[in-house]
């Protein structure tokens, strides 16, 4: 399967805006009659990249800066100002032998990105502070499971420490506001910091996917042997991904929960999650104590193009929120 650069459709939008000229209204437009033309069998997305082609826009052209920086780019290069640092941490891959990994946050005028480090790039957050300038060349720009987008560094990578003549500008936050509170039948694809209170109605049974042990992104099987794209050849891990209907009253949605989404929702050890792939009749009763169970999901709306459906990942989760809280916070809003 071709892995395809991920641009967020407004952002797409804003670069033929920028290029042509043409108002957001009449690029509109043109995409309702493209998705037409098409007889309905091109996503929005896709209509945009045609458009985008035959204007003679490039969706994808490198600027060096942050904001440019998009999943699914290799051989990234971008300077930035250091503004957080995480502590190297060891682990122990499924094969028994030591791995490493760090990380840090850089922005520049156009946004932040966090930069993660592996085996020995790990080690350079010993070297950097807060305010240290750097520049990254040889990166692969990835999307973590909660939206976020990551530079992912492996030993083929360079992180240059105070790069002789560079600068960096007054750095542009881009951490995201307090999720707003929605009802289910509000939420659109657009919404990618909302709140959600409901009820779980019903739960699907746990899938596992193989992943690298050391960056956690998932890998592809090669001629009988499992490929990361950073680590190359490696014995895969894996990680869970839990699905599960709530109902607000207003409508239900289907919730995706990841790795510790999902270990939070099921509130099991890792190792008592694993023995579910194995043994998944011990899935059983974990699915039945979760139904009626309610919880407080913050994230991200997305549309399923397959399914053609609004779905919901959440990245923050709380189970049985405080009731007179939730009744309190309604009277304020409603006010």
């Amino acid at each position: 399967m071709v892995k395809l650069i991920k641009i967020p459709l407004p952002d797409m939008i804003a670069k033929i805006q920028e290029k042509t000229g043409l108002s957001q209204s009449q690029i509109e437009e043109k995409i309702s009659a493209k998705m037409q033309a098409l007889a309905g069998f091109i996503s929005k997305e896709g209509a945009v990249h045609i458009i985008a082609n035959e204007l003679g826009v490039k969706l994808f052209e490198s600027s060096g800066k942050i904001k440019d920086v998009y999943a699914g780019m290799k051989s990234v290069e971008v300077l930035g100002k250091v503004t957080n640092i995480f502590e190297a941490k060891e682990f122990k891959r499924q094969d028994g032998t030591a791995g490493k990994v760090g990380s840090f946050v850089i922005g520049d005028e156009t946004g932040t990105i966090r930069v993660v480090g592996w085996g020995t790039q790990a080690d350079i957050v010993k070297d950097i502070s807060q305010g240290t300038i750097v520049r990254v060349q040889g990166g692969l720009a990835k999307e973590s499971n909660l939206g976020y987008r990551e530079i992912h560094c492996s030993e083929h990578s360079r992180i240059i420490i105070n790069p002789s003549g560079e600068t960096v500008g007054e750095v542009k936050s881009t951490s995201k506001p307090i999720a707003v509170r929605k009802e289910i039948k509000q939420l659109t694809e657009q919404d990618t910091n909302a709140e959600l209170l409901g009820t779980i109605v019903q739960v699907f049974d746990p899938r596992f996917f193989e992943v690298c042990p050391e960056c956690n992104a998932r890998v592809k099987e090669v001629d009988g042997a499992w490929q990361c794209d950073v680590h190359k050849a490696v014995a895969p891990a894996h990680n869970i991904v839990l699905n599960a209907v709530l109902d607000d009253g207003t409508d239900n949605i289907r919730c995706v929960f990841f790795r510790q989404q999902a270990e939070s929702l099921i509130g099991k050890t890792q190792e008592e999650i694993a023995s579910f792939r194995t043994q998944p009749d011990l899935f059983g009763p974990v699915k039945t104590e979760l139904l009626g169970v309610m919880v407080k999901l913050t994230g991200r709306a997305k549309k399923n193009d397959f399914f053609n459906r609004i779905e919901f990942v959440a990245n923050n989760i709380m189970k049985n929120p405080n009731p007179q809280e939730e009744l309190e916070r309604l009277k304020t809003t409603t006010q």
